[in-house]
């Protein structure tokens, strides 16, 4: 079918599909496994691995400047995870005000965090130093398939003009494969749903904004004139953006007013029971990390490796839920905005949202939360009217896994299925299950995998660890050299030295 269709074939044992960060990370482990850089193939529309993250991270207000929400030693671009960010950070600035943090978190200072540049900064060295890029294939892939010999071929729309290696240009290539990787991230963006509505009936998209979308002319139209802004969302994001609404204020004299509309508002510690429990005030869930700790290396990474089905899926609900870190200067900016009366506080569940009288601005029509804790005036229909000239949703991004096009080809054609909480569903070792065939094998990590025996898979720390699992069970295959202590020893002091891989 591929020859009769006029489709190039490209011979290459191992295929990464996604070229973000999980491609790097697990391309990072084959490459110090000793794998050569012509038997492996990353296809994806990223340049460099960390574009995506970046953008996603700037205009949901963490530049370069600003820190991640990652321990310091969750770092990309060093498997071991020594020297961490905190050390690294130390050297470069001269001071030990890095390492006293990590000394003492978390009960004397909050988590360490690393600059998204310094990471960024650091993986861009790694991918020079393995010859990452040497790897790429730019095109967005349409589809994975079976091949009736064992393995699959994986389909790849190039860019316009010439394909490096495949010689003239080309509508679609065929990577032929024993083994496929895909790290596609998340699958896209969605509003809630009153806010989707507000855009398709009324044809705005420049007063209701989704944070991970461009939405630098809000904060600039605020700096024109005075204006209200809704907030919607409690997690690491609404903080960011809070942050930055609020700097503003402060830095050009502003008078934005805030409103933050909560669905659920916490005001103390919370969990089943006290071994399991999460800090809470004014409307916050507090975490230092989108997981507890131990889900990376403890007692709740093993336990979760037994739950089988609904078991996994109560765990995977008792751990989730929205929160955000503590961090002092949110702390203070918050406490400072309801003292002086430019943030307030509203719980609810908006059930409509329509333009303001003249076309200014809008008006959203929300259901009393009769629980909430705050004291709050309500209509006689339990319903009460909130103004604000713009609306930033904080909520999350998009969990459908059927949102991405490659990921419903997997569910439709290759055998693929999902787990208990809807997302892709993996073994221990991240082998996509359903989709073996013959000696052929895919894996899947990133986000599309939450709900799996491994809990924090959407984090740096979380690709790393699948990464891990899935050359371990190429290594068994015969593709890849195992990591011995050995051979980590050596590869590291390269790593340390800047030398590559050998």
């Amino acid at each position: 079918m591929v020859e009769q269709a006029g489709i190039p074939v490209v011979d290459v044992p191992f295929v990464t599909v996604g070229s973000g960060i999980g491609s790097f990370v697990t391309v990072d482990y084959l490459r110090i496994c000793g794998v050569p850089l012509d038997r492996i193939v990353v296809l994806g529309p990223q340049d460099v691995p960390w574009h995506s993250y970046e953008y996603l991270t700037r205009v949901s207000q963490i530049p370069r400047g600003e820190r991640l929400r990652s321990d310091s030693a969750s770092t990309p671009d060093n498997i071991w995870g020594f020297p961490s960010y905190a050390v690294r950070e130390a050297w470069a600035t001269k001071s030990i005000k890095p390492l006293w943090n990590v000394a003492v978190e978390p009960i004397f200072a909050n988590y360490y965090t690393p600059k998204a540049g310094h990471a960024f900064e650091s993986m861009e060295k790694e991918c020079h130093r393995i010859g990452y890029l040497q790897c790429l294939r730019q095109g967005q892939v349409r589809m994975i398939r079976r091949r009736a010999g064992g393995g699959y071929f994986t389909i790849l729309t190039p860019p316009s003009g010439p394909e490096a290696g495949v010689g003239a240009p080309t509508k679609r290539i065929a990577f032929r494969s024993q083994w496929v990787h895909v790290a596609i991230g998340y699958p896209g963006i969605k509003l809630l749903p009153d806010l989707q509505a507000f855009r398709e009936t009324y044809r705005d998209a420049s007063k209701v904004v989704n944070a991970y979308e461009p939405h630098e002319h809000i904060y600039q139209a605020l700096q024109r004139r005075p204006g209200t802004v809704m907030i919607r969302g409690a997690g690491i994001v609404a903080s960011r953006v809070l942050q930055r609404l609020i700097d503003d204020r402060d830095a050009l004299g502003l008078q934005t007013q805030i409103v933050h509309l909560f669905r659920t508002y916490v005001d103390k510690a919370h969990g089943p029971h006290i071994f399991m429990r999460r800090k809470g005030k004014d409307g916050w869930a507090y975490q230092g990390f989108n997981y507890p700790k131990s889900v990376w290396g403890g007692q709740l990474k093993a336990r979760m490796r037994k739950l089988e089905g609904h078991e996994r899926a109560e765990a995977y609900k008792q751990m989730g839920g929205t929160n955000t870190p503590v961090r002092d200067s949110w702390q203070e900016q918050l406490r400072r905005g309801r003292r002086e009366g430019w943030y307030r506080v509203a719980v609810g569940k908006a059930e409509s949202l329509v333009p303001a009288a003249g076309g200014q601005g809008v008006v959203a029509t929300v259901r009393v939360d009769p629980h909430a804790s705050i004291k709050q005036d309500a209509r006689p229909d339990g319903t009460f009217e909130l103004y604000a000239d713009y609306v930033i949703d904080c909520t999350g991004l998009e969990a459908d896994v059927r949102e991405h096009r490659l990921l419903a080809d997997l569910l439709d054609h290759t055998g693929a299925g999902t787990n208990p909480v809807g997302r892709m569903d993996v073994d221990r070792n991240f082998e996509l299950i359903g989709t073996r065939n013959g000696n052929g094998r895919i894996y899947a990590s990133g986000s599309a995998t939450l709900g799996g025996y491994f809990p924090g898979v959407d984090t740096f720390l979380g690709l790393q660890i699948a990464a891990l699992e899935i050359v371990d069970d190429l290594a068994k295959q015969g593709f890849c050299k195992r990591l011995s202590p050995w051979r980590s020893t050596a590869q590291w002091w390269r790593w340390v030295r800047g030398k590559g891989v050998d």
